[in-house]
Parts: structure tokens; C-alpha cells; sequence
């Protein structure tokens, strides 16, 4: 029991984490590094979303965790996005189209599947990692490892931030921005 309740404080605090610092990097670029109105803008931000996070439920009670074979489907996901996009020419927009409509006829194949249903948000959230732009995963490692990681924050979160709208591109970037920090990292 504390070792579910360890990973949705880890998950939530992930979560906000990102958010803060893509914010505060957005902020920062828009206004110069010693302007005040950046500051505090990055400070009343911070404090809103601190106070959201407080306030707010945004998950249930229960640990309830999703299975590992959806979650695989991130990563065929964001594989065949960014092969649509790279290889196709059809750019960013249209390829995660494309890979989205197709993931929603999925279940169509066996209407009595509980599997199949639970595939499309999956493969769609790989979508979101697929359409990143050639500057930033610009090869089939950054997008598989992007896609894994991400898969696993999918994992850790199937009972927060239910009804909040973006959750799978949230969970995308943060496996986007994970990844690009360990690659940053490394090199």
C-alpha cells in the first residue's frame, strides 16, 4: 500500500514538475532573463497550479494501475506516427490523424473485446510523441525511448487526472522532455 501511494506522489509530482518548468521556459523566452514581469509571472503560475494540485481532485482513491499490454501500444504508436510523418511527407498534423483514425476503428474488430477498447487512447497518446518535430526527435531511438517512457507514465497514471482534459499529450511531453534531458545529459 505505500508503495502505491510512493508512485502516484511520484507521478503527480513528475507531472507538476514538467508543467512548471515548460511554463517557466515559455515564460522565460518571451521576456528578457532580468525583467520583473517574467518573475512574477513564473511565481503567480507556480502558486496557481501549486494551489490546483492542493485543492482539486483530480484522481481517485484507489491504485489502479494499466496493463502493460496497452501501454506497449504508446510506443507502435509514436513508431507509426513518426513513420507517417518522417517517410511520407504528410507532416506532423496529418500523420497523427491519420494513426489516430485508424486506432479508433480498432475495436471495431471484436466489439465483445475489453482489450481492443482500451487500445485507441494508447496508440493515440504515441501519436502526440510521433508529430514532435524533426528538431527534437529526430530519430527512431529518441522516438522509441520517448514512446517507452511515456508508456510507463501511462502505466502510473490510469486513475489521475481523470476528466482533465489533455492528459495523453501531458503524458507525452513528459516523456519528450524526459528523454530530452537524459539524451542532453548524456552528450
Amino acid at each position: 500500500m505505500k508503495g502505491h501511494r510512493v508512485l502516484r506522489v511520484f507521478s503527480v509530482l513528475s507531472i507538476l514538475l514538467l508543467q512548471i518548468a515548460f511554463l517557466s521556459l515559455t515564460l522565460k523566452e518571451k521576456y528578457e532573463s532580468e525583467n520583473y514581469v517574467a518573475i512574477l509571472s513564473i511565481l503567480g503560475i507556480c502558486l496557481t497550479m501549486y494551489l490546483a494540485y492542493l485543492y482539486l481532485d483530480f484522481h481517485y482513491e484507489d491504485y489502479v494501475y494499466e496493463k502493460i499490454t496497452v501501454a506497449i501500444w504508446v510506443p507502435i504508436g509514436a513508431i507509426i506516427c513518426f513513420a507517417l510523418n518522417v517517410y511520407t511527407g504528410l507532416g506532423s498534423v496529418l500523420a497523427a490523424s491519420i494513426t489516430g483514425v485508424l486506432a479508433s476503428f480498432i475495436p471495431c474488430l471484436n466489439k465483445k473485446s475489453y482489450y481492443l477498447k482500451d487500445l485507441p487512447p494508447a496508440i493515440y497518446c504515441g501519436t502526440f510523441i510521433g508529430m514532435s518535430s524533426m528538431e527534437i526527435s529526430s530519430s527512431w531511438n529518441f522516438v522509441l525511448a520517448a514512446g517507452v517512457l511515456s508508456g510507463i507514465y501511462y502505466i502510473l497514471s490510469k486513475n489521475l487526472y481523470i476528466g482533465i482534459g489533455g492528459k495523453l499529450g501531458t503524458i507525452a511531453f513528459g516523456g519528450v522532455i524526459s528523454v530530452s534531458l537524459i539524451y542532453w545529459l548524456v552528450q
